[in-house]
């Protein structure tokens, strides 16, 4: 009886203290590293969330966390990335027109709207950033999806990606803030949902980044900035 009752608190314990590392422990470490060295990018890569009618607590978490770090000036760009894969919205449009009411400039802001994955979110966000010149970027998104493509990022492209996933504590102080917007320039006429148009393992497989058009397909590796 002790020991199952032992093995139930090890297992809840272990558990607490793994979601206490990735919503917390390994957020505020990771932003020490950046301001601690007084760190900037040129931008940052905010991948989408689907919208239905207002944001989510997921799409408003990572919007405030980019204008917390553009206003810091620890990112002076954003590219958000998304296109209409659940809704009909543009993912990266919406979340751009959040960013908008809370002041980032339209001359800072840029849309990637091809991504359905996060893999995709990612690949074609740095392909942007090489085409507009940037050299250093960053990821800026939850901390459960940060640590999701901590591997791909690492493995898969030449320029560090660094990781700057939002803190909880010090979103929460942020959080207040609640305004409407008009998403009728995101919406999509022609929009068929993607579980329509592709099976269960196809997404699966798009979102292991399966359909990543690399120009090396052999080592499958982005090259530099």
């Amino acid at each position: 009886m002790y020991r199952f009752i032992f093995l139930i608190f090890l297992v809840g314990f272990s558990f607490w203290s793994c979601k206490t590392y990735v919503y917390r422990g390994r957020p505020a470490k990771l932003y020490r590293e950046v301001a601690d060295s007084n760190k900037s990018f040129d931008v940052a890569i905010v991948p989408g969330v689907p919208f239905y009618d207002r944001w989510d607590s997921v799409m408003k978490g990572r919007v405030l966390w980019a204008d917390f770090l553009y206003k810091k000036g620890i990112i002076r760009n954003v590219i958000f990335s998304g296109s209409a894969v659940y809704s009909p919205y543009y993912e990266a449009r919406i979340m751009g027109l959040y960013a908008r009411e809370l002041g980032i400039p339209a001359a800072n802001i840029f849309f990637e709207t091809q991504a359905e994955h996060s893999t995709e979110n990612i690949y074609y966000s740095y392909e942007m950033a090489r085409k507009l010149g940037f050299k250093s970027i960053a990821l800026v998104t939850d901390p459960f999806q940060s640590l999701m493509m901590s591997g791909f990022t690492r493995r898969r492209f030449a320029t560090s990606i660094w990781h700057v996933p939002f803190i909880v504590d010090t979103l929460r102080k942020l959080n207040e803030v609640e305004f409407e917007i008009n998403p009728s320039s995101a919406y999509e006429a022609k929009f068929k949902s993607i579980v329509e148009r592709e099976s269960k393992v196809k997404r699966f497989r798009g979102t292991l980044g399966a359909f990543i058009p690399w120009e090396n397909r052999k080592s499958r590796k982005a090259d530099p900035l």
